[in-house]
């Protein structure tokens, strides 16, 4: 079957996501290596690094509050850039995430190594059978993968914690004289060496369909990952530096498990311990690259730029078809390939799918469209995006000719499927696209804004259905003379408040400070009166019928109805659609001999819920254009 994603990921499960697609091989393998090139200064590598994945970070968060669909990049790169950029970008997130977590597999089972005298071909089939293990997970449902995901980056965060804790009181300080033993330059190379580390911090954009609550769960999932993540590298990198002798740690590919020995020798606790923690992270970036990855294919295949097969979905609401394809590729890369090459390749295909992050929200911003409205939007535009595309089309190059030359093979192969198997059946809007026919003044068809309205409607949960209980739930009141709107406002107060969850003296403050941030709509039977107010996830209704009937403007009559609407600014678009609907149903022709007609509140209640049953029924006009019409009126 094919169906919509089950949205079971909150915060803490995104968080849990994102930090451990971050914590494997860069913290607890890479180290050492980048140690031998910069000194003890490879503290300072990994901070640049983490730096100089902010602008990529804010890019995103943006991209996914506006835009919260599964596909992440691939969604980003299409909708932006077109669909050819969207099948080379969607095809690299794929491939090089998938190499990424096959790397991370085979880690488990070098790391197995220290236990048992494992064979090459022995370390690879516990690989495989672990990436089996996370695909049956992954098909079970996303909601175990983010348990499972969750349980294991706690635990491995609480060993990374005590590690540095217990680190603290064996540091050797001489440890880190001289600090730069070869200069500044190798720092910032070193930086590029070990930005992969942070390579996944953005990843759980892939599975934004699937996040309750998109707007506030990403953007705040994501800077929190950041933020822990980048400040564990940096102490556990020191305290490394600080415990393991120089010549050992040049020399070792476990240097976090060499630190865990030195804190804690008695019958090397420490060894084990950190050893442990190794494998978690690795078996949670399989995990999370599994998840991740599989939603790519996924995304392709419902726009038809891959075979439909890989977008079906089991009655669990998982891409069971895209999970199996994902990790037979990963099976054949772990037990097939040299992986040295191919890390590097994943490497220059993530610092190229960052460009073009970057480069998504430039075009989307550019394009201006109306319903292009992210809950978080990046600051320092453009400049920051600018910085970021730069300093990755520097680290590219620092990757050497081998890995660029095999993505810019990807890249040709992208091109010619999309050429080849794509080109004729894709007919679609996108940002480019549109900034282009206003810079020629070709008019466009904004098919893409229709698009991205669809998608503020299942953001925002703008849905018929919670209008009506919008309606069920509000104030119903009867006035027996003419009110100003803001006494309107006081005497529904006592009503409102409640479920505002504000003192009456507060509603009435800010009623009435707010008043220019208050609009009016008067048509000759009805008012909307409206007030803006602070705070988050405010939006209630108060229906007020005027006996003698209350003139608002020298231009109507008066009018028996008065509507006030209460709303926090990050309701607008609901609050917009329930103008609309709103003055849908009061437009019913027999909307006013009802309401005068009402015998009690809940009579009253009765008569808005039979017309807004009439006008489910039978209103033919689009909404899109009505929400055109409000935002013009007001």
């Amino acid at each position: 079957m094919t169906g919509k994603l089950k949205k079971d990921l909150g915060f803490l499960e995104v968080f849990c996501i994102s930090s451990g697609a971050m914590i494997s091989s860069g913290l607890f393998i890479l180290p050492a290596l980048a140690y031998s090139k910069a000194g003890p200064a490879v503290i300072l590598a990994y901070a640049l690094a983490g730096l100089l994945i902010i602008p990529t970070v804010l890019s995103k968060a943006e991209l996914t509050t506006a835009m919260p669909k599964t596909g992440g990049i691939y969604f980003f790169t299409d909708r932006s850039m077109g669909p050819l950029a969207g099948t080379m970008g969607g095809l690299a997130a794929w491939l090089s995430l998938a190499f990424k977590s096959a790397f991370a597999l085979l880690g488990i089972g070098i790391f197995l190594t220290l236990f048992s005298d494992f064979s090459t071909i022995q370390i690879k089939l516990i690989a495989v059978a672990c990436c089996i293990v996370f695909a049956v997970v992954n098909i079970v449902g996303v909601k175990l993968s983010g348990r499972f995901q969750v349980i294991m980056v706690i635990g491995l965060i609480a060993l990374i914690v005590l590690y540095i804790v217990l680190g603290f009181f064996n540091i050797t300080w001489s440890n880190y004289t001289p600090f730069t033993p070869k200069g500044a330059w190798p720092i910032i190379s070193t930086a590029g060496l070990v930005f992969v580390s942070y390579a996944g911090t953005t990843k759980i954009a892939a599975v934004a369909g699937e996040v309750k609550n998109p707007g506030k769960n990403l953007p705040l999932g994501m800077f929190a990952s950041w933020g822990v993540v980048t400040l564990l590298y940096i102490l556990v990198i020191f305290v490394t530096v600080g415990v393991v002798e120089p010549d050992v740690l040049r020399a070792t590919n476990m240097p976090i498990s060499e630190g865990g020995d030195v804190i804690l020798p008695f019958f090397s606790i420490g060894l084990v311990l950190m050893s442990i923690a190794a494998m978690l992270a690795f078996v949670s970036t399989g995990n999370s690259g599994t998840l991740a990855a599989s939603r790519d294919p996924m995304a392709m295949a419902h726009d038809g730029l891959l075979p439909e097969v890989l977008g079906k979905t089991t009655k669990f609401g998982t891409p069971w078809v895209a999970i199996l394809v994902t990790s037979g590729f990963m099976i054949g890369v772990i037990l097939f390939l040299n992986l040295e090459t191919f890390v590097k390749t994943a490497s220059t295909l993530k610092l190229t799918l960052f460009i073009l992050a970057n480069l998504s929200m430039i075009f989307m911003r550019e394009a201006n469209m109306k319903h292009y409205r992210p809950k978080f939007k990046a600051p320092f535009y453009p400049w920051i995006q600018i910085i970021g595309i730069l300093a990755y089309g520097f680290l590219i190059i620092q990757m050497g000719m081998v890995p660029l030359a095999i993505t810019m093979l990807f890249i040709m192969v992208g091109f010619a499927w999309y050429w080849f198997f794509s080109r004729k059946k894709i007919k679609r809007e996108y940002a480019l696209l549109s900034i282009i026919k206003k810079l020629t003044e070709v008019e466009s068809d904004h098919v893409l804004d229709e698009e991205l309205r669809g998608i503020l409607v299942e953001r925002d949960n703008l849905t018929e259905e919670r209008f009506e209980n919008k309606l069920k739930k509000a104030v119903y009141m009867d006035v027996d003379h003419f009110m100003a709107p803001e006494d309107f406002a006081k005497e529904v107060a006592p009503a409102l408040c409640h479920n505002l969850k504000m003192s009456e003296y507060e509603f009435n403050r800010a009623c009435v400070e707010r008043g220019d941030n208050s609009n009016m709509i008067v048509r000759p039977t009805f008012a909307i009166i409206t007030f803006d107010i602070e705070g988050k996830n405010q939006f209630q209704m108060a229906m007020v019928r005027t006996l003698r009937g209350a003139r608002f403007s020298d231009d109507f009559p008066p009018v028996h109805a008065a509507f006030i609407v209460v709303h926090s600014p990050d309701q607008t678009n609901f609050y917009l659609h329930s103008l609309m609907w709103l003055i849908q149903i009061a437009e019913w022709v027999d909307f006013e001999n009802e309401w005068k007609g009402a015998m009690t509140r809940t009579g009253l209640r009765l008569v808005l819920l039979k017309a807004w049953e009439k006008r489910v029924k039978h209103m033919k006009r689009p909404e899109s254009n009505m929400e055109d019409d409000m935002i013009r009126k007001m």
